[in-house]
């Protein structure tokens, strides 16, 4: 049997084999151990890099701005900060609410 990180980058491996347009990931790093998360953001980030667009939605803030070109936070279903992901790595405001680092 195949462990949830196993089975994760199975999952994408099986999404990505026919060349989609579009990848999109729901919680990725849910219950993943930080190390494979880490590694399953590189090899988004080599496919985006390839041309395929990749829509990632996670609570993992810093891996989902790490990957990401853009990003927006929501906050009970509302867009409550957007922008470049460079520039809300730096945002005070999410550096305090989501990455716990004033």
């Amino acid at each position: 049997s195949l462990s949830g990180g196993e089975q994760q980058m199975c999952a994408i491996a099986r999404g990505l084999m026919s060349s989609p347009a579009l990848i999109m990931i729901d919680e990725l790093s849910l219950g993943l151990a930080p190390k494979l998360v880490d590694e399953i953001v590189e090899r988004l980030r080599t496919v985006a890099e390839d041309g395929t667009a990749v829509l990632l939605v996670d609570q993992d803030v810093d891996a989902a701005l790490r990957l990401a070109a853009r990003g927006y936070v929501l906050e009970t279903g509302r867009i409550v900060v957007s922008g470049p992901s460079a520039e809300l790595l730096e945002d005070e405001r999410v550096r305090e609410a989501y990455l716990s680092v004033a």
